[in-house]
């Protein structure tokens, strides 16, 4: 089993950036992919970004290429999601993933454990 806990999240103006942290506990971390999904209210849970047990590949969702970093520290067993430059339409809750797999993962459907989720609101 994973534990993981998102934190981080917060209500902003657009133009404005956050880091989201997912600290995770039980079974080995570095060994996982992990990944960043959103879900809008009345949408589907999305991927935003993924990256792989090392850190050396990362996938992002097109509409958030070249604002948003994911990272991974496996000491602290961390993932995080910097944001920059939000838009209203980044508003959902985002949940962090952590896959059996070690890379690879984009899917929603292998993606294993689930955080509770923290809301993000950017207003205009």
């Amino acid at each position: 089993q994973v534990q993981l806990v998102e934190s981080g999240g917060g209500l902003l103006q657009a133009g404005g950036s956050l880091r989201l942290s997912c600290a995770a506990s039980g079974r080995t971390f570095s060994s996982n992919a992990m990944g960043w999904f959103r879900q809008a209210p009345g949408k589907e849970r999305d991927i935003v970004a993924a990256i792989n047990w090392s850190g050396s590949s990362t996938f992002y969702a097109d509409s958030v290429k070249g604002r948003f970093t994911i990272s991974r520290d496996n000491a602290k067993n961390t993932v995080y999601l910097q944001m920059n430059n939000l838009l209203p339409e980044d508003t959902a809750v985002y949940y962090c993933a952590a896959s059996s797999r070690s890379s690879g993962v984009v899917a929603r459907s292998r993606y294993d454990y689930w955080g509770q989720g923290t809301q993000v609101t950017v207003s205009s």
